[in-house]
C-alpha cells in the first residue's frame, strides 16, 4: 500500500498530518496496516524509548569510551565500529568486537571492561538533551505509560535520566536488567511487561538498527530517527524520521489525539 493522499487519510482518521504515513510512503504488509490502524484509532497505551540517540545526544561519548577500552586490550576499533553495535548491552558489544578481532573474552572480561568503560564515560561525558524532547515527554506522560529500554548499564542510564528527564519515566530497563540485549526482543518485551501493556498497545522509538530489530522481534510498531546512522540503515522500522524535529512533531501528534482506550 502506498499513501497517495495524506490530507484525505488525515481527514478520515481525524488525526494530524504528522501522525499518518507521508505521501508516497510505502506500507508494505497487511500486518503493518493493522498495527498502524490499531495505534491510530486509540489503542495506544504505552511508548518505550531508547535512550542514547533518542532522548540524549550521548552516543559519541559511549563510543569514545569503548574505543579506549578496546585499545587497552590491544584491539583497534573506530567509533563507527561501535555505532554498528549501538543498542546492544556491554556483553553484546564486547562479544562483537572481540569476535571481529578474532579473539575470545575471558570469564572476567565483561565486568572489568564494563567498569573501565563506565569510568571513562562518566569522566568525559558531555551529553545533552535533544532540544524539545523534555517538553514532549511532559505531554506524553500525562496520557501514556512511558518507559526507557537502553543497552547501557544502569548507573549511566539512571544518571542521564535523573539529570535530563527527572520523574518522567514509569519504567527503566537497562543492559544489566536483561540476559539478552538488543537485537533480542527481551529489552522491549520486558519494558512492555513492566508497563502492563501488550506488544500491540505500544510504540517503540529507536535510532539504531539493532534496536529496531529488537522492537520488531518483540512484535512492536517501531519508529526511528536517523541520529547517528543513515536513514536507510533503519529501513526495518515502520517509520523513519530524518531528524528530531520530525520525530517530535509525530510524538506531539500522539499527545494531541483523543483519549486512548483504557
Amino acid at each position: 500500500m502506498i499513501v497517495r493522499d495524506r490530507f484525505l487519510l488525515s481527514c478520515i482518521t481525524g488525526f494530524p498530518d504528522c501522525m499518518v504515513p507521508a505521501r508516497n510512503e510505502t506500507i508494505c504488509s497487511g500486518k503493518l496496516i493493522l498495527r498502524w490502524v490499531r495505534i491510530t484509532f486509540n489503542m495506544l497505551k504505552g511508548i518505550i524509548f531508547d535512550s542514547d540517540g533518542v532522548l540524549v545526544d550521548s552516543m559519541p561519548y559511549h563510543a569514545q569510551a569503548w574505543v579506549q577500552v578496546f585499545k587497552d586490550e590491544g584491539i583497534h576499533v573506530r567509533k563507527e565500529d561501535i555505532y554498528e553495535v549501538e543498542g546492544s548491552n556491554h556483553v553484546g558489544v564486547i562479544n562483537a568486537i572481540f569476535r571481529k578481532a578474532d579473539k575470545s573474552p575471558g570469564k572476567d572480561t565483561y565486568d572489568s571492561l564494563l567498569d573501565k568503560k563506565r569510568g571513562l564515560f562518566m569522566k568525559n561525558n558531555r551529553a545533552k538533551r535533544f532540544e524539545g524532547m523534555y517538553e514532549c515527554m511532559q505531554l506524553l506522560k500525562s496520557k501514556y505509560k512511558i518507559a526507557v529500554a537502553s543497552g547501557a548499564d544502569r548507573t549511566i542510564v539512571k544518571d542521564l535520566m535523573e539529570r535530563f528527564y527527572p520523574d518522567v519515566f514509569d519504567v527503566l530497563i537497562t543492559g544489566e536488567d536483561v540476559e539478552n540485549g538488543k537485537p533480542d526482543p527481551e529489552p522491549y518485551a520486558k519494558a512492555a511487561e513492566r508497563l502492563g501493556v501488550g506488544a500491540d498497545e505500544c510504540i517503540v522509538v529507536e535510532n539504531a538498527p539493532l534496536g529496531v530489530q529488537s522492537a520488531k522481534n518483540a512484535g512492536m510498531y517501531c519508529v526511528a530517527v536517523a541520529t547517528y546512522v543513515p536513514a536507510e540503515e533503519l529501513s526495518e522500522a515502520d517509520r523513519v524520521f530524518k531528524d528530531h524535529a520530525g520525530l517530535i512533531d509525530y510524538l506531539k501528534g500522539l499527545a494531541m489525539s483523543e483519549d486512548p482506550v483504557k
